[in-house]
């Protein structure tokens, strides 16, 4: 008996039939409560309601957000890519590299998800690869490159940064955009955030490396003309500029063409 009402007294087990279906069991300060739903009359006990709502329902697939990678030529606003008085803009397309980073995306949907508007957010960064030693030079009033007959120039770019927000139109074949051939078409605007001349070379049998930070003529905004396709995930874009890439008080008018693959997030 001493044993028995020592055991009970400690309070190490206790369980109490509370009513039919619950159960309750006390170990010292911890109290656990268990509910027999055998007897429910539905069948599902906790569930989440898994349709989508209206703004779930509003909210299409788009083909922006991702990255995208490119090369660029320079072209003279007449779709060619000869300057006879400014030879340096000729630049080296295999150099010239465009990369967006497109973060943010939104489809307003005209036919459902067959047809919209896409816009959104993103960076570009784009650089010029300058041929035959050219040195790049910027004044208040004019911007001209010289050739360097001293330094071998191993790299020799002048580079920019841009956040860009598209106004496209977005045609797609299929609601599954993994499944879903696309073509999109419109603009790009851009303000541009920083720039720099980067050259690395050799002289005096010694390499070296510079960066400079300017302007360089660089116009403050741009505009693309951009037409983007694929299938799913995978795609390719091409841009031309409709703005001229630099004042074209201090040099003549330059349009930078741009033609690359894209991978959709």
């Amino acid at each position: 008996i001493y044993l028995a009402l020592l055991f009970i007294s400690s309070g190490v087990v206790a369980q109490e039939e509370v009513k039919k279906d619950t159960t309750r069991v006390t170990l010292k300060n911890i109290e656990i409560i268990l509910i027999d739903h055998s007897n429910d009359v539905s069948d599902e006990i906790d569930t989440i309601d898994a349709a989508p709502n209206e703004i779930e329902k509003n909210k299409y697939e788009a083909h922006w957000a991702g990255i995208d990678m490119g090369f660029s030529m320079m072209t003279n606003g007449q779709f060619k890519t000869s300057f006879d008085n400014n030879p340096y803009w000729k630049n080296d397309p295999a150099r010239s590299m465009t990369w967006n980073l497109n973060v943010l995306e939104h489809k307003f949907g005209i036919a459902h998800e067959y047809f919209g508007i896409t816009t959104g957010l993103g960076f570009s960064f784009t650089q010029v690869a300058f041929r035959d030693n050219y040195v790049l030079n910027s004044t208040p009033d004019t911007l001209f490159a010289s050739i360097d007959t001293v330094v071998d120039y191993s790299k020799n770019k002048l580079k920019a940064a841009y956040l860009t927000v598209p106004l496209l139109l977005e045609f797609c074949t299929n609601k599954n955009s993994d499944k879903s051939f696309y073509f999109a078409a419109g603009v790009v605007a851009g303000v541009r955030i920083a720039s720099k001349i980067k050259r690395e070379g050799e002289i005096d049998g010694k390499e070296f490396e510079q960066k400079n930070k300017g302007v360089y003529g660089l116009n403050s905004f741009k505009l693309d003309g951009m037409v983007r396709l694929g299938y799913g995930s995978w795609g390719a874009f091409a841009s031309y500029s409709l703005l001229p890439l630099f004042d074209v008080a201090k040099t003549v008018e330059v349009y930078p063409l741009t033609f690359g693959l894209s991978l959709n997030f």
